[in-house]
């Protein structure tokens, strides 16, 4: 007996694959030849289409209307399927064609007498196997040659397969053959050839599947954030295997304080589904979120007959986040490195000379020079100066201890200097040269005359290690001091050796005086950056004192040729 079965297993897929080979064959030689007048029936209640003859329509949608004696204008388009109707029994013609078409519509009963067995009108194909599709009534007809139709070509041109009795036999099923078949038999009738055309629904289904449902979404327990008096919708998506006879069941529940025991079913959406499995969307609104909502855990349960899945959500508020708060510091952030970068190319000119007047100019104090100082000054009226010696010789003594200690660092505190009256431009190169040792540059002493102004200018300042420049509206007004100014500017900017220091004398300042003839750009900037000392006249005793003791710091790092400032103090004691 287990040797039978062997046998049959082996030989059916032999005999199958004969079938369907041997059929290709007589399929080419089975299609009906074209007539003028072709008649066709049809039974009431099934699906019907118009046949559509390639050899005369050249386009799918030719449309046949019905013609003659109770022309209703009825029409249907060839090959689109319609519920065939009593009413459209009549004599069509078919739009591109000479062709008229017969449609007799008979009733179910009539072509049910004498016939035992029953007609199968809609079938089941299970996917990706070999099946069967009947034709109905045929086995209460004596001819069984029969041309099987999907849409409105015939099976034989789409697809391997093969009859038997009439009986279609696909060789493999697709989910592509969910459709409706034709099947066309002929049968004569007063000398009359009818093609009686039969529908069977084919509908193709998975093989049957013992699996539990698979949650798709939530997967596991995941959170969700939502936004406190804001509706909220919970979405839960799963997978079921098909089953023929299937059981499924998706719901919602409200778990709350994480009791198992104590929940509330919430309301559903309908499912859908698919070839392979039912894909079931379940919903559950939530129409306004509140405070109590986040401490509840809200579970999804999907079961069939094989067994349960679930998965949680549960739900975090939302925070938040103000956009202009979100947008703006990255736009604050461009904004700031944008305006330094304007800045930075602004005042690019001033940055540097700040860094190298205030930064380098220490670094090359062994620099080999002719000069120490190079002074620029011009000559002012007598009045405009004095009065900032004469205050500091007044017959009063210190009023303190510090003021006497001040005064005997001021090189003028001298008999000499409380009983003469002279500018700062002459006080200063002694000071500089007789009493601290430096070597001091005058264009009118030290340069020979005769040559060219400025070269003499440029040439004097890279031979000193120093500028000083005593500035005042005179001397703003002076084209030549200007131009000796304009030039250290620029050798500080080619060369930071050089150290450029302004003295503002009777109280002038940038802002405040008014040339002539308005100073270069470089000029006026950088008499806003420079480093400048304040000689002003009427200063009390620690005024002037701070201004020696300023100016001596600024100087550069050199060995004085005579005394000492305490050798000083002890001379003017013993005078």
């Amino acid at each position: 007996m287990q040797t039978g079965y062997i046998l049959f297993f082996c030989i059916f897929p032999i005999f199958s694959e004969g079938c369907c080979g041997r059929q290709r064959q007589l399929k080419r030689t089975g299609r009906q030849r074209d007539a003028t007048h072709q008649h066709y029936r049809a039974v009431e209640g099934e699906m019907f289409m118009m046949p559509c003859n390639k050899s005369a329509h050249r386009h799918m949608d030719a449309v046949c209307s019905r013609i003659g004696e109770g022309a209703d204008g009825t029409s249907f388009v060839c090959g689109r399927g319609f519920p065939a109707e009593a009413k459209h029994s009549g004599k069509y013609a078919c739009s591109g064609s000479e062709l008229f078409f017969h449609l007799q519509v008979v009733e179910r009963s009539e072509i049910s007498l004498g016939c035992v067995q029953p007609e199968e009108n809609s079938i089941e194909l299970l996917v990706d196997v070999g099946g069967e599709v009947p034709c109905p009534g045929l086995s209460c007809s004596n001819n069984t040659h029969v041309i099987w139709y999907k849409g409105n070509k015939a099976v034989s041109e789409r697809r391997d397969s093969c009859q038997t009795g009439g009986r279609l036999h696909l060789c493999q099923v697709s989910e592509y053959d969910t459709a409706v078949f034709f099947c066309d038999r002929q049968i004569i009738e007063q000398g009359v050839i009818w093609t009686f055309r039969r529908a069977v629904n084919v509908t193709v289904i998975p093989a049957t599947s013992s699996d539990s449902p698979k949650i798709i979404y939530p997967a596991g327990n995941i959170t969700e954030k939502v936004e406190l008096g804001q509706p909220h919708t919970l979405m839960c998506k799963v997978h079921f295997p098909f089953v023929r006879e299937f059981s499924t069941e998706v719901r919602w529940y409200m778990n709350y304080g994480s009791n198992p025991e104590k929940m509330t079913l919430l309301p559903m959406e309908q499912r859908k589904m698919k070839l392979s499995e039912y894909e079931v969307k379940r919903k559950a609104i939530i129409e306004q979120v509140t405070p109590e909502h986040l401490n509840n855990r809200y579970t999804c349960i999907a079961s069939n007959i094989f067994g349960k899945s679930r998965g949680t959500i549960e739900l975090k508020e939302k925070i938040k986040v103000k956009w202009p708060l979100l947008v703006g510091y990255p736009v604050v952030s461009l904004l700031l490195v944008a305006g330094l970068g304007i800045v930075l190319h602004v005042k690019w000119l001033e940055i540097q000379l700040i860094y190298r007047s205030y930064f380098q100019h220490g670094k090359h104090d062994g620099d080999e020079k002719e000069f120490d100082v190079f002074l620029s000054y011009v000559w002012s009226p007598p009045s405009a100066e004095v009065e900032g010696v004469s205050t500091l010789s007044s017959q009063r003594g210190p009023d303190t201890d510090e003021e006497a200690c001040l005064s005997s660092i001021d090189p003028l505190n001298t008999e000499e200097g409380k009983s003469t009256q002279r500018p700062l431009a002459v006080v200063l190169p002694e000071v500089l040269e007789d009493r601290w040792g430096y070597r001091l540059c005058l264009l009118e002493r030290d340069v020979v005359p005769g040559g060219a102004y400025t070269n003499d200018v440029v040439l004097a300042i890279q031979r000193s290690r120093m500028l000083i420049c005593l500035l005042s509206a005179d001397y703003l007004s002076n084209s030549n001091a200007v131009f000796v100014l304009e030039s250290g500017v620029q050798a500080l900017l080619q060369n930071s050796t050089l150290k450029l220091l302004l003295v503002w004398t009777s109280g002038a300042s940038a802002s405040l005086i008014q040339p002539d003839s308005p100073l270069p750009t470089l000029v006026q900037r950088a008499l806003k950056v420079l480093p400048s000392l304040d000689w002003t006249s009427g200063k009390p005793t620690r005024a002037t004192s701070n201004f020696w003791r300023s100016l001596r710091m600024a100087m550069p790092d050199q060995k004085m040729k005579l005394v000492s400032l305490m050798q000083n103090q002890k001379h003017f004691i013993l005078t």
